[in-house]
């Protein structure tokens, strides 16, 4: 009987099919994406994701307790109306047992556990909470998991969340309340998802002693309209007021049967300066403000925002890596935080006058520096091309 309910458990499993493509949740989500064609068929495996976790690179069973929903966001292949969509719903046990059987089998070592929305977001929060309830206090698992925060839920549910799992997610996917409600006209901006960041943040502060949960959130980007500009606005004061985890930027792909079928994808290099400038702003402590954006409120696509900023402040005024303090040598291309302090300690032994001694201290570019620095006074001398 048991054997015979596992084995259905994981046939509705593989009828989920593939919802990694809709939701990143690792530290190296560029990595991460594996882009499968569409197919009919399925099986249990399209639901493993080979994610980097905060506890290291892991494969995680990333599924849904439903993909039946009720609300109707435009770009969402769950979406309430969409005929194409295979409705599968578990129940907290289920959910609970296949990921039992698959961990034990060494299939999967974390869980990312997210929902369409079915009877109130507070119902559906219960089931995910459940369910990571049996799987830490009755399966006794210890690992790694990351659970889906349902818009407007209750603050006794997110501080419950946030005890059983590693990481929430909370995603708001736009970043203004204009720009939502064209991508997702039934969930209100501020009272439903902002709201939960700013919680998130408050149960950590009053509960210091406790293990719990960071939290990150998601922009779905290049279907309304939404700048750079904007998206980093909001995900700056995140970083500084939420203390979020990390920002994820998922670039808009149509989904036939839904309103933004017609509509064009978004670059997916877009996709990737946003992160660079999101880092930049969550690990290198740069203000919006420094941002170069075009006039358009977007930034360039053919190099790095930090490349960028450096042509336009560093190329007629270079930085003197004999003096600079870690802040300044941070705003140079090609010196991140293990660059910056090499060079801090290569210092104290003496003078740094050759781009070959900054690759003998680690630094993997060298040459990338050499429009933007001085060396002990000098321009470092740059390797001639042979044509």
């Amino acid at each position: 009987m048991a054997s015979r309910i596992v084995s259905e458990t994981l046939t509705k499993l593989s009828q989920m099919g593939d919802v990694t493509l809709h939701e990143p949740a690792g530290d190296s989500p560029h990595s991460e994406r594996v882009r499968r064609s569409r197919k009919q068929e399925f099986n249990f495996s399209d639901c493993i994701a080979n994610l980097q976790t905060p506890r290291g690179p892991k494969p995680v069973l990333k599924t849904m307790m439903t993909t039946a929903c009720e609300r109707n966001c435009h770009y969402c292949v769950f979406r309430a109306g969409r005929a194409k969509t295979k409705r599968v719903t578990f129940s907290p046990d289920e959910m609970a047992g296949a990921f039992a059987t698959l961990q034990r089998a060494k299939q999967v070592d974390g869980l990312f556990l997210s929902s369409g929305i079915i009877k109130g977001s507070v119902a559906t929060q219960d089931k995910i909470i459940d369910t990571a309830d049996i799987v830490r206090n009755k399966q006794r698992y210890r690992g790694y998991i990351h659970l889906k925060i349902m818009p407007g839920i209750e603050y006794d549910q997110l501080y419950r969340a946030m005890q059983l799992a590693d990481r929430v997610s909370v995603n708001l996917e736009a970043p203004t309340s204009e720009r939502l409600h064209r991508l997702a006209p039934k969930k209100i901006f501020v009272q439903e998802l902002l709201r939960m960041l700013q919680w998130a943040e408050q149960i950590r502060r009053d509960h210091p002693r406790e293990r719990l949960a960071s939290s990150v959130t998601q922009f779905v980007v290049g279907a309304v309209g939404d700048t750079d500009l904007e998206l980093m606005a909001m995900s700056g004061k995140l970083y500084a007021q939420a203390h979020l985890a990390r920002v994820y930027y998922s670039s808009f792909s149509p989904v036939p049967g839904t309103p933004f079928e017609n509509l064009p994808p978004s670059d997916l290099l877009r996709e990737f300066r946003l992160y660079q400038a999101s880092f930049l702003l969550r690990d290198y402590q740069w203000d919006v403000e420094d941002l170069p954006f075009l006039r358009d409120g977007n930034l360039r696509t053919d190099i790095d925002p930090k490349q960028a900023w450096a042509d336009e402040h560093l190329a007629h005024a270079p930085i003197e890596i004999m003096r600079a303090e870690r802040e300044q040598l941070l705003r140079i291309p090609g010196v991140g935080i293990v660059g910056a302090d090499a060079i801090l300690r290569a210092r104290r032994r003496g003078k740094l006058t050759d781009l070959s001694q900054l690759k003998q201290i680690g630094l993997r570019m060298p040459q990338k520096l050499a429009n933007y620095v001085l060396l002990d006074g000098a321009r470092p001398a740059r390797q001639k091309r042979l044509f």
